[in-house]
């Protein structure tokens, strides 16, 4: 039976959210976390529908995180709305939203950044210095405070993702990081609050970065293994599309190491990034290898 939809109670410090935690854990309850920026779309909606198959309770939060926006980037033009956000949650079946002010997230004297090495390293960790550094410590104060059991979070984002999985697997946190399909708009654009900042001639030519992942995913599945080949075959809907590459590339799926062939044994990932005018947007598709 579907749990009835009601407003989830909204949480702001800290105290508040230790409390939930802790009362959840009395009773015995298990908890599925779910971390968002919010201008929510069905992306994260169906990550709290997962936490709610998995977890007793669903927990989601709220944060728009100055630490991982750089000096020139859209902090203060992201878009916002808790009204909306709210009630959306409660339909997914999430019981409480997090959503602290930045000045409770970072007090005054705030110094402790949490960064992880590797994982974070090309692609968007290149183009934009320090972003993972502030997803790792935000991720890691959310864990850290609620301890739940499962923490879920889309492909969309997969460094991001594979940045988090490194950080739960090394500091030990006892958390099952769980990476969900990016959902996409009927024509195969990747869901994204960043769309909503697309003008009509914008929202059609990216609809070239699914349209080039798909082609290299269906040729990898068809038998191609040379990543220059893949790539090229990638690229030809960018260019036709006159969009801004930031990067196409092809990496190992877990390590996110730079790859020049596909094997059977190692799956790959492909990952663009692209402007649409001022907007950037992201993707990625699993590569695998007919027979793999």
């Amino acid at each position: 039976m579907e749990p009835p939809v009601t407003t989830p109670r909204l949480l702001k410090t800290p105290d508040e959210v230790r409390w939930f935690a802790n009362d959840l854990r009395r009773r015995g309850q298990t908890l599925a976390l779910v971390p968002t920026m919010g201008f929510l779309h069905d992306g994260h909606l169906s990550l709290m529908r997962e936490g709610r198959a998995r977890c007793d309770v669903v927990a989601a939060t709220i944060f728009v995180n100055p630490t991982q926006f750089g000096p020139t980037e859209d902090l203060s033009r992201y878009p916002r709305d808790l009204s909306g956000d709210l009630a959306k949650c409660g339909a997914a079946g999430a019981t409480v939203v997090y959503s602290p002010e930045p000045s409770t997230v970072y007090p005054q004297g705030f110094q402790t950044y949490v960064t992880v090495e590797q994982v974070s390293q090309g692609l968007c960790g290149d183009r934009r210095p320090g972003h993972f550094r502030g997803v790792a410590t935000v991720v890691t104060k959310l864990l850290a405070l609620f301890r739940p059991d499962v923490a879920l979070f889309g492909e969309k984002d997969y460094q991001q993702l594979q940045v988090i999985k490194a950080l739960g697997r090394d500091l030990e946190l006892g958390v099952e990081i769980v990476g969900m399909p990016t959902i996409r708009e009927a024509d195969g654009l990747a869901m994204s609050s960043r769309n909503t900042y697309l003008s009509a001639d914008d929202r059609v030519r990216a609809l070239s970065l699914s349209k080039g992942l798909f082609a290299m995913q269906a040729a990898a599945k068809a038998g191609e293994a040379d990543v220059a080949k893949l790539v090229a075959l990638g690229l030809a809907p960018l260019t036709a599309a006159q969009v801004k590459l930031d990067y196409l590339e092809v990496r190992d799926a877990t390590t996110l190491e730079p790859l020049t062939t596909l094997t059977k044994e190692k799956p790959g990932r492909a990952l663009v990034a692209a402007f649409l005018g001022t907007t950037r947007l992201i993707d990625n598709v699993a590569l695998t290898l007919a027979g793999g």
